[in-house]
């Protein structure tokens, strides 16, 4: 007579337990800090739109011999503005897109900070804050250095 033994290949539920436990541990030790990078990934990529925005406002008025109007806004560096001369545009290669949480950019002109005001309110929306509260603007704030 022949017994055959039958071995059960798989894992065990404590075994499961501990690699979930373990798993979770890493989760929260490297989550904080991915997203804290995030922020800041965000922040900077307003930052390099608002200086090629800068540079195509630039060229804009290198051309027509002024910044947009306020309610021209940034679409004149897309779209013809009526009643323009020596536009030779368009001066950047899609609309303006809105800032990384969402919002579209503040455009005044004139500005109240040099001859045109371009800036962001950051991700809460609301002025002033800090980290990625902050406001990001095409001047540098009283009290920062960049």
């Amino acid at each position: 007579m022949c017994i055959s033994s039958k071995r059960y290949l798989g894992f065990t539920l404590l075994e499961l337990l501990v690699v979930l436990v373990i798993l979770g541990l890493l989760a929260a030790y490297v989550g904080p800090r991915y997203f804290g990078q995030l922020g800041k990934a965000e922040s900077k990529s307003a930052q390099t739109q608002i200086n090629a925005f800068g540079k195509a406002l630039d060229a804009y008025r290198l051309d027509t011999g002024s910044y947009p109007s306020t309610a021209q806004g940034l679409m004149a560096l897309y779209q013809k503005p009526t009643q323009i001369n020596n536009w030779f545009g368009p001066y950047l290669d899609k609309p303006p897109p809105a800032d990384p949480w969402g919002t579209a950019y503040e455009y005044r002109s004139p500005g109240q900070h040099g001859e045109y005001d371009l800036f962001t309110l950051g991700k809460d929306a609301s002025p002033g804050g800090d980290a990625e509260n902050a406001d990001i603007t095409s001047w540098v704030p009283v009290g920062n250095s960049r």
